[in-house]
């Protein structure tokens, strides 16, 4: 697979754009995916956020494995504030809210004791298709950012009015290279690149020979695969198992491309975390 880069113009102004607006933040919500935690954990963000205060939120913890819970005592483990959702469950709303007061709440108290009745500010960022502005969107109590399955659908900051605190949605935004093509492949599967750049035989191919080494079983459920020897192997024969055959006998591997990334993405072949917390005990971030 060819190495991975992808970095829009759009994301350093966006950058720019947060570095600018940090000091009026109280804190961050930086989302993560569950089946991902350590592949969208931006380092690079850290040089915006400073020593402000981090609630590290894995969404998509519905799609995830038992791994999820894990992560999170990684990341308190080292003394990070940390939580998994899912950001289509209504309930998820209050679970961060409880989190959030919970962060302010020495502040709150200081500028109470002074009188003060003040808002709290939140700057909600992370990596293109994690879920940001669905979590917004579910604090806020109604459809204010655009959300879509493709990455970089947020290309502006902006601020919102969400009850007691306001949040500034920002674009997901990458590192400016990618050292570690491995995570990089992680991106490409859960949809944080933009596919048009990507060759999706290769990140198809990839993906199946990762989850045939870590989940073979979900493999075999979704597709009657039992011979894990080779990729091209399995890959045929999922498109078998769909009918993804032209006339002639020729595999259409294009649709068969397309139905196991769409399929990894939705859920359907199970709930899988790519990542293990105890290979990364020390990932410095």
């Amino acid at each position: 697979m060819k190495n991975i880069q992808w970095f829009p113009g759009h994301m350093t102004k966006a950058m720019r754009d947060m570095e600018a607006k940090r000091d009026l933040c109280d804190g961050v919500i930086c989302v993560l995916d569950a089946r991902a935690p350590i592949a969208t954990l931006n380092k690079n963000l850290k040089k915006i956020f400073g020593e402000k205060p981090i609630l590290y939120v894995l969404n998509k913890a519905d799609l995830s494995d038992g791994r999820a819970d894990a992560f999170v005592k990684f990341f308190e483990d080292r003394g990070r504030y940390a939580m998994k959702c899912d950001s289509t469950n209504i309930s998820t709303k209050r679970q961060i809210l409880t989190r959030l007061n919970a962060i302010v709440k020495e502040k709150r108290e200081r500028a109470q004791a002074k009188g003060l009745n003040r808002t709290f500010r939140f700057m909600v960022a992370g990596i293109p298709n994690t879920g940001k502005s669905t979590i917004v969107n579910l604090l806020s109590g109604q459809k204010r950012a655009k959300t879509g399955d493709k990455a970089g659908v947020t290309r502006d900051v902006r601020w919102l009015k969400c009850g007691e605190f306001d949040l500034l949605d920002t674009p997901g935004t990458m590192p400016p290279s990618f050292d570690n093509q491995y995570l990089a492949r992680h991106l490409a599967y859960i949809g944080s690149i933009n596919d048009d750049i990507l060759d999706m035989d290769d990140v198809a191919l990839e993906l199946l020979g990762e989850l045939a080494e870590k989940y073979p079983e979900c493999l075999t459920q979704r597709y009657g695969i039992t011979d894990f020897s080779e990729k091209l192997g399995m890959y045929e024969a999922v498109c078998k198992r769909r009918g993804f055959i032209f006339r002639g006998g020729e595999y259409d591997y294009e649709r068969g491309a397309k139905a196991i990334v769409d399929d990894f993405r939705k859920g359907r072949i199970g709930k899988i975390c790519l990542e293990d917390p105890k290979d990364y005990q020390d990932f410095e971030f």
